[in-house]
C-alpha cells in the first residue's frame, strides 16, 4: 500500500501505472484505473478544496482499491441527467462505468472517495 500526499497527477499516475505493471496487470485496466483516479484527484481538488488530498493506492492479487481523501464532509453528488453540451458534472459516471465499484466513506474530517478495479473483470 501507498500513501502519497502529493497532489501531483504525474506523480500519482506513475505510481499507480508502476505498481499495476510490476503486478502484471493488463494495460487496458491500467488505463481505466488511471482515468478513474486522476477524475477523483480533481474532484478532490475541485469540490473538495483539498490541495493535497491523500491517495492510498492498495493492490492485491485480484483487486485494486485507489481511496482518495479530501477535508469536505459534503458527499459527491448522485450522477444525473446533463445537457448535452455541459462541460462537467459526468465524472462519477465515468469512475462508476471504469470500475467494478465505487463508494464515499465519511471520515472525521472530510470523507474518502474510493473505487475497486478487478483483474478479471468482464467489459
Amino acid at each position: 500500500m501507498r500513501n502519497l500526499n502529493s497532489p501531483s497527477l504525474t506523480l500519482s499516475r506513475g505510481a499507480l501505472r508502476d505498481g499495476m505493471a510490476s503486478a502484471g496487470w493488463p494495460p487496458s485496466l491500467i488505463a481505466d484505473a488511471e482515468l478513474a483516479m486522476v477524475e477523483l484527484i480533481v474532484n478532490a481538488w475541485r469540490h473538495g478544496k483539498t490541495i493535497s488530498p491523500v491517495i492510498l493506492i492498495d493492490h492485491r492479487v485480484t483487486t485494486l482499491r485507489v481511496s482518495v481523501s479530501d477535508r469536505s464532509p459534503l458527499p459527491p453528488e448522485q450522477p444525473r441527467d446533463l445537457p448535452l453540451l455541459s462541460e462537467s458534472g459526468r465524472g462519477l459516471q465515468l469512475v462508476a462505468g471504469l470500475t467494478h465499484r465505487w463508494g464515499v466513506d465519511p471520515q472525521h474530517l472530510g470523507k474518502t472517495v474510493w473505487f475497486e478495479l478487478m483483474r478479471e473483470r468482464c467489459r
